[in-house]
């Protein structure tokens, strides 16, 4: 018993992460999300080696870009060209699953998991160019963006090492993958019906209760 208690570790973290994103296409729409610094929120209990659980809440920026560009050349019609810019905030809320080994003052753990990534946007523009066939002059025009909320389910998986530097008090670094369908934000926009991947490496403080 005195070794399992030994291995048990209930904390609480705070960290800042870099949101690193890609772009997708799909159904005529080309989305690309802007890298942004986000904060999260650990609360974690380290029951033994591979039992271990988390929740977490994180927050960052998630503006986003929209384009429908035609193949070019324009059709002998002519071509409307439309793109957005969309002011968003992502919330992200996760359950994982932990496993861990313990070393003096070292623990390195994994850990994967799953929840819901909220994506409210906070205004945008949309700008609409018209070219003619014939014409290369275009007209273009600028309107404020209608929006809305989306609601994604997100995979997550991670790897990283806790590093005690005081007793109850040490620093986390660690790295964690998000995977999850990219959202529809933009009324004017179809979806690209497509995964996207956001790497997020992370750096914090945690304090063992």
């Amino acid at each position: 018993m005195t070794g399992v208690a030994s291995e048990a570790q209930t904390s609480v973290a705070l960290g800042v992460y870099g949101a690193f994103n890609g772009t997708t296409s799909g159904d005529g729409t080309q989305q690309s999300p802007a890298n942004q610094a986000g904060g999260l929120f650990e609360f974690r209990h380290i029951k033994n080696p591979l039992v271990g659980y988390e929740a977490t809440y994180s927050y960052n920026r998630g503006d986003q870009g929209f384009s429908n560009f035609p193949l070019p050349p324009c059709p002998t019609s002519g071509c409307t060209v439309s793109t957005a810019s969309i002011a968003d905030n992502a919330h992200e809320v996760t359950g994982d699953w932990v496993v861990s080994l313990h070393g003096a003052n070292l623990r390195p753990f994994a850990l994967a998991g799953g929840g819901l990534l909220l994506n409210v946007p906070s205004g945008g523009t949309v700008s609409t160019a018209t070219c003619g066939a014939t014409n290369p002059s275009c007209s273009q025009s600028i309107s404020a963006a209608a929006t809305r909320t989306s609601t994604e389910g997100v995979f997550v998986y991670g790897a990283g090492l806790d590093w005690e530097l005081l007793p109850h008090l040490g620093l986390r670094f660690q790295y964690r993958g998000n995977l999850y369908k990219a959202p529809a934000i933009a009324n004017a926009f179809s979806s690209t019906n497509a995964f996207t991947h956001t790497s997020e490496p992370v750096i914090g403080i945690y304090f063992r209760l």
